[in-house]
């Protein structure tokens, strides 16, 4: 039975948190950075920043830690250290079993990604065969996207690619930036919050609030 309020035709994921376990990487990098100057990056910070584009959430850490740093130079440093560690990212729990599902199903996918291009291709070192399944894969630097999530933009454009009407369309998202974004495209939103998300009820607004991919299953979508 379908546990959305409609069907859906096509899907859109986002990566980081969604397919792969790459939020804990940007935590361990951007620790060791704050650390120098006595700092801690917790879920305090972070459940303002995840989702968002990465400049955006480089000010709003400087800002608030008062880090003697700009943002540039953060993120110029924590670009250093994610080189080492985003090849070694595992999948989510259920995560390429549901990509291969829906693949096998002939169901079109996008990716709609905050992260640019290189880095998107460092995390998926270890998944290129199941990634492979994905038709259009959107990155944050793209020049055609003007605003980053919450923004609707990175959404309409992979519907866009996709050639779908963003009705018609379903996005998985881990971070209230991400479910605000699809949201504001049109779509329907399967929420998959890290159990560390503080403000549990920033994710509310989706039309399905799961714990783990485990919990999908193509028909879940009308699929």
């Amino acid at each position: 039975m379908t546990r959305l309020s409609r069907a859906a035709t096509h899907v859109v994921f986002d990566m980081d948190g969604v397919l792969l376990d790459t939020e804990r990487l940007y935590t361990e990098a951007t620790q060791q950075i704050v650390g120098r100057f006595g700092r801690t990056y917790d879920w305090s910070l972070k459940s303002h920043m995840i989702g968002r584009p990465a400049m955006d959430s480089a000010r709003f850490l400087v800002e608030r830690l008062e880090l003697p740093l700009t943002p540039e130079a953060y993120l110029a440093e924590r670009a250093v250290l994610l080189e080492t560690l985003m090849p070694a990212a595992a999948a989510m729990p259920g995560a390429r079993e549901l990509v291969e599902g829906l693949a096998a199903r002939g169901v079109p996918m996008a990716l709609a990604t905050s992260s640019a291009r290189p880095l998107f291709h460092l995390k998926i070192t270890r998944h290129r065969g199941w990634f492979a399944h994905f038709r259009v894969v959107v990155t944050g630097d793209d020049p055609r996207i003007a605003r980053g999530k919450p923004a609707p933009d990175i959404y309409l454009l992979a519907a866009r690619e996709l050639g779908a009407e963003p009705a018609a369309c379903v996005a998985v998202e881990d971070a209230p930036a991400g479910v605000e974004a699809a949201r504001a495209a049109g779509m329907q939103v399967i929420a998959v919050p890290d159990p560390n998300l503080e403000g549990r009820e920033r994710v509310e607004s989706a039309t399905l609030v799961v714990s783990s991919l485990r919990e999908l299953v193509p028909a879940d979508l009308g699929l």
